[in-house]
């Protein structure tokens, strides 16, 4: 069993950074692949960008491309998420999300453990 805990959400002007956090329990989670997603209101839930258990980085959404980078310590159980130039589109709640086996990145049934989201508002 994994539990994930977001952090690290708020409110910020546009053109402003965040760096989320997201700390896991468990022994295992060194391999585990890593995601964030994020659901903006009256939207589904969109993959943003997601780090394998190596350190891999696969990005999902092209409106963040650039401007997030994600990165994992195993030492520390945490994934990161930091943004930079956040505009009001990046407004949503942001979700961390693990998997063992993860084959379809963007598939949020490909995950098995989910944090319960970190608000993120960007004021224009």
């Amino acid at each position: 069993q994994v539990q994930l805990v977001e952090s690290g959400g708020g409110l910020v002007q546009a053109g402003g950074s965040l760096r989320l956090s997201c700390a896991a329990s468990g022994r295992t989670f060194s391999r585990y692949t890593m995601g964030w997603f994020r659901q903006a209101p009256g939207k589904e839930r969109e993959a943003v960008v997601v780090i394998s258990w190596s350190g891999i980085t696969t990005y999902l959404s092209d409106s963040v491309k650039g401007r997030v980078t994600i990165s994992r310590d195993n030492a520390k159980n945490t994934v990161y998420l930091q943004m930079n130039r956040l505009n009001a589109e990046d407004t949503a709640v942001y979700y961390c999300a693990a998997g063992p086996t993860v084959v379809e990145f963007s598939n949020v049934r490909s995950y098995d453990y989910w944090g319960q989201g970190t608000q993120v508002t960007v004021s224009s």
